[in-house]
């Protein structure tokens, strides 16, 4: 129900404010299974696409979207449970990541379409990076479903992560591949360079369609380094003021004594002449 009112709501609402763009729409089966498995750019992703596109899509989300407290906590996970999502738990807890793709599986073998973020996360700076070994591959060995890349273009000038009020004038687009069949893989999704190898060739449509900088590192350990380097650089600044603000004080300090001796002769000067 939440969803269709999403669709006849949120769907008019964007194309009114953003005129978003999509390519290769035909590429996606209009019945049936199929795993959708999209670059991740901005948190606006979860709205662009599953209101643009004509079936329903169900994604995996992060838990943090059902959990967290407060208005906003709250508004947010009425919106994703609203629309279907499946909180999946990236804390590392056991068992976490096996239940969410138990829930995936049973979305594709409802006949319905399953969408992922392979990169885990949102980008920190708009590249491509390394997919998770996992969650898409086994879902997609494990049922069978064809993998459809997806390429979400400019929607992190649209709402940059961190920022709520999304900016206008921008135009976002989707970009859809063609299917990719792994079928030649069936049965072989214990095996983890396998695994990696149907990550990696999703990834590559995706960098292609994308034409994203790709970085073969996760995307958090991106963001931790982006997070180490920015606190560095703070550090760095603020010891730069200090020692700034220290020759300053040095300056001052220089420059008063400069004038007490300059006075003090001027003084002298005038008693020597009285």
């Amino acid at each position: 129900m939440f969803y269709r009112l999403m669709k006849m709501i949120v769907a008019p609402l964007l194309r009114i404010f953003f005129r978003p763009w999509i390519e290769g729409e035909e590429n996606i089966p209009t019945e049936g299974a199929a795993i959708i498995a999209s670059n991740h750019l901005s948190f606006s992703d979860s709205f662009f696409f599953p209101a643009l596109i004509k079936r329903r899509v169900t994604f995996i989300a992060k838990a943090e979207y059902f959990n967290t407290p407060g208005l906003k906590g709250r508004l947010t996970a009425a919106f994703f449970k609203g629309v279907g999502q499946l909180p999946v738990d990236r804390s590392g807890v056991r068992g976490a990541g096996e239940a969410a793709i138990r829930s995936a599986i049973a979305v594709l073998e409802r006949g319905e379409l399953f969408g992922v973020y392979p990169e885990g996360t949102r980008s920190p700076d708009g590249k491509l990076y390394r997919g998770k070994v996992g969650g898409l591959a086994r879902v997609a060995l494990a049922t069978g479903a064809p993998v459809i890349p997806v390429a979400m273009i400019d929607t992190e000038k649209v709402q940059p992560p961190g920022q709520v009020v999304p900016n206008f004038g921008i135009r976002p687009g989707i970009r859809i591949g063609r299917p990719l069949d792994f079928s030649r893989y069936h049965g072989m999704e214990n095996d983890r360079f396998i695994l990696r190898s149907v990550t990696d060739e999703v990834m590559y449509e995706i960098m292609r369609l994308s034409g994203q900088e790709y970085v073969d590192i996760y995307a958090t350990a991106a963001k931790r380094q982006i997070a180490d380097d920015k606190k560095k650089a703070d550090a760095e600044r603020r010891a730069a003021e200090k020692a700034e603000k220290a020759e300053r004080a040095e300056a001052e300090k220089a420059e008063k004594a400069e004038r007490a001796e300059a006075e003090k002769a001027e003084k002298d000067k005038e008693t020597g002449s009285a």
